[in-house]
C-alpha cells in the first residue's frame, strides 16, 4: 500500500507536465511511453536474467493493458485540453467506482454494498465538474471534457484489471510494464498519426517536459504501483490511487493557474465524497480474503 501511495504521489504530476509540455494529444501519450523505455527494458532485462522468462499469457495480458491505457492518454489528453489538468484527473478517477464493479464481472471479487449507493453520488459530481449547473465553468469546454474523462475512466479501469492480471508473478513488475508501455506507444502511433496530432520531432522544451512525464509518472510512478497491483485487491489498490486527483487539483491550481469555479470545486468535493463512500468497507477487508495470485513461470 505505501508502494501504491507513493506511485500515486508520481503520477499526480502527470497533467501538469502535458500541459507544460503543450504538443497533442497523441504526441504527449507517444513519447511519455517511448522516453520510458529504455530504463524498463534494462529492468526487464535484469529479471529474465534472474527468474527466467514470463509465461506468454502473462505478457499478452500485458500487451492489451498497454493498448487500453493508449486509449487511455488519447482521452485524458483530450480532457485535459478541455477542462484543465486538475479537474481531468478527478474525471478519470471515477474509475474507482467502476473497478470494483468490473472486479465483481470479470474477478469474482466482490464488492462492498457501498460502491453501489456511491454510483449517483460520484455522477452527481460529474455533472458539477461539467459546468451545466451554475455559471464561470473554468475550462475552455467543460462538457465536452466530462464527457472525455469520463471514457478515459472506463479505459483506465480496464488498463488496471488486465494489467493487474498480466502481473501474477510478484518478483517481476518491469517486465509487464514494460510490454504494456510498449504496446502503448504503438497504439498511440495508430490513434495519432490518422488524427494528425503525432509530431515526430517536438520542439524543446517539450522534448524535456514529456522527458520528465516518462520517467517520473510512466517508468517509476507505474513501476511502484505495478508492484502493489498484485499484492492488494482491486478495489482497495483503488483506494490509495485516489491520492492521485487530490494532489493533481491543488497542483493545478497552484503551478498552472487553473481557477475551477466554486461549483466545480464542489462537485470535485461530491466525487471524492463518492469515492470514500465506494471504498468504505473495502479497506476493511482482510487482505487475505483476496485469493494470492499463483507464479505462472
Amino acid at each position: 500500500m505505501l508502494l501504491a501511495a507513493a506511485g500515486a504521489a508520481c503520477i499526480a504530476f502527470s497533467g501538469i507536465l502535458v500541459r507544460l509540455a503543450d504538443v497533442a494529444p497523441a504526441t504527449a501519450a507517444v513519447f511519455r511511453c517511448a522516453y520510458a523505455l529504455p530504463p524498463l527494458a534494462l529492468l526487464a532485462l535484469w529479471e529474465r536474467r534472474r527468474f527466467g522468462p514470463r509465461a506468454s499469457g502473462q505478457r499478452a495480458l500485458a500487451l492489451v493493458a498497454g493498448a487500453f491505457f493508449a486509449i487511455d492518454l488519447e482521452l485524458w489528453h483530450h480532457s485535459i485540453a478541455a477542462v484543465g489538468a486538475g479537474l481531468a484527473t478527478v474525471l478519470g478517477n471515477v474509475q474507482v467506482v467502476l473497478v470494483p464493479l468490473a472486479a465483481l464481472l470479470v474477478l469474482g471479487e466482490r464488492p462492498h454494498a457501498h460502491v453501489f449507493a456511491s454510483v449517483p453520488v460520484v455522477m452527481a459530481g460529474v455533472v458539477l465538474i461539467s459546468g451545466v449547473v451554475g455559471g464561470d465553468a473554468y475550462g475552455e469546454d467543460p462538457v465536452l471534457g466530462v464527457v472525455f474523462g469520463v471514457g478515459t475512466a472506463v479505459a483506465y479501469s480496464v488498463f488496471l484489471l488486465v494489467l493487474r492480471a498480466g502481473n501474477r508473478d510478484l518478483r517481476r513488475p518491469a517486465g509487464p510494464l514494460f510490454d504494456a508501455t510498449l504496446a502503448s506507444a504503438v497504439a498511440g502511433t495508430l490513434i495519432g498519426w490518422p488524427l494528425g496530432e503525432l509530431d515526430l520531432v517536438p520542439s524543446w522544451p517539450a522534448h524535456g517536459w514529456l522527458l520528465a512525464l516518462a520517467l517520473s509518472s510512466q517508468a517509476l510512478g507505474w513501476l511502484l504501483i505495478s508492484i502493489s497491483l498484485p499484492r492488494v485487491p482491486a478495489a482497495l489498490t483503488s483506494v490509495v490511487l485516489t491520492l492521485q486527483p487530490v494532489m493533481a487539483v491543488l497542483l493545478a491550481m497552484l503551478l498552472l493557474a487553473e481557477a475551477p469555479s466554486t461549483v466545480q470545486l464542489a462537485g470535485v468535493a461530491v466525487v471524492l465524497a463518492g469515492i470514500v463512500l465506494a471504498t468504505v468497507g473495502q479497506s476493511r477487508r482482510p487482505a487475505a480474503r483476496s485469493r494470492p495470485a499463483p507464479d505462472l513461470t
